[in-house]
């Protein structure tokens, strides 16, 4: 967890003393015993994981899982400067707690309405990109990569994109940002849902590969880890561990569908898979890092507010098991193309 319940009980403390939400309250006593800590020469403290005093054999990245705040109205500005200042803290918090890259949801500073988007009134049809606040989300961005590079973390963070010149639609994407807050690589949301293929973006072509201290990450997005395939071509290209970022699906109570999905990937493919979702859907199913085995290794609190959580990822050990699965894998994909299936 984020947090222990000791520290938990604190912030609901100032939270009804203050008057303050959790969210400030949380921030304000992270950084005052933070404060603390330094003026008395301490070490800052570490999430409560199994992993935080092992030394891995091989290379490794100490990776901040988040989950973030949804906002849907794609024309309000303010509300985009809410969100950056968020994701602007996350980062701070993922630099205090010693993480190397920071992983946010999908669209995690505007996931827009297709009402609100909707060319007509009342219906949903195609989407009026006018509507959206590009300039509030540069505002937002240009502050996000200049934290990121102020603190030297990695962040990958859902957002729209500009289509091409041959496409009057966006991308929904996930944008990887490196340490010194250049963008890295962009990836592109290539399975979408049948709202998002009608109405409102146009579909990513690559899969996406970056490499962080010797650990490989792939990317996906939305409902992406439905399709067993998509994991098992990012286990075929050698990828350690799967960013899978998520707005969650549309009934809260449904968030086990996609948690559920992760956890199997995981297994079937040996891969860790971060996974991270806007708060809504964390009393049910919160943010969290599963490991090869497909089992939890860190989440987040199960409540309705930003967070993160803290654990290491490893890479993957090149092991017959793991050379036969992949080799079996690429013989079978190889027999179906040359039989036409």
């Amino acid at each position: 967890m984020t947090t222990d319940r000791a520290l938990k009980n604190k912030i609901r403390d100032r939270a009804a003393r203050t008057g303050e939400s959790y969210t400030a309250a949380r921030r304000h006593l992270v950084r005052d015993e933070a404060q603390s800590r330094e003026r008395h020469g301490a070490q800052p403290d570490q999430p409560d994981q199994p992993d935080q005093h092992v030394q891995p054999d091989g290379p490794s990245v100490r990776l901040a899982t988040a989950q973030t705040t949804p906002r849907e109205d794609p024309g309000d500005a303010a509300a985009f400067a809410a969100a950056g200042d968020e994701v602007v803290a996350l980062i701070d918090d993922a630099a205090r707690l010693e993480a190397r890259l920071l992983h946010l949801p999908e669209a995690a500073l505007c996931f827009p309405s297709k009402w609100l988007l909707s060319s007509v009134p009342g219906e949903v049809a195609e989407a009026d990109w006018t509507k959206f606040a590009w300039d509030a989300q540069d505002l937002a961005l240009t502050r996000i990569r200049a934290r990121a590079a102020d603190r030297g973390v990695w962040v990958v963070l859902g957002a729209v994109t500009h289509g091409g010149a041959d496409t009057a639609r966006p991308h929904l994407s996930l944008l990887v940002i490196d340490p010194t807050g250049r963008i890295h690589t962009t990836y592109q949301e290539r399975l979408l849902s049948r709202t998002k293929a009608s109405y409102l973006y146009e579909a990513g072509t690559r899969s996406t590969l970056f490499e962080v201290d010797g650990v490989r990450f792939g990317c996906t997005s939305g409902l992406e880890i439905l399709f067993p395939e998509v994991y098992g071509d990012y286990q075929a290209l050698g990828a350690d561990c799967v960013l899978y970022s998520t707005a969650g699906p549309g009934e809260p109570e449904a968030a086990g569908t996609l948690a559920s999905s992760a956890l199997v990937a995981a297994r079937h493919d040996g891969l860790w898979i971060s996974y991270a979702v806007h708060s809504d859907k964390a009393a049910h199913e919160p943010a969290g890092l599963i490991d090869p085995n497909g089992s939890w290794r860190a989440r987040c609190e199960a409540v309705d507010a930003p967070g993160l959580t803290v654990a290491t990822v490893t890479a993957r050990p090149e092991d017959g098991a793991r050379q036969w699965h992949r080799w079996t894998s690429q013989a079978y994909r190889a027999g179906r193309s040359e039989a036409g299936v």
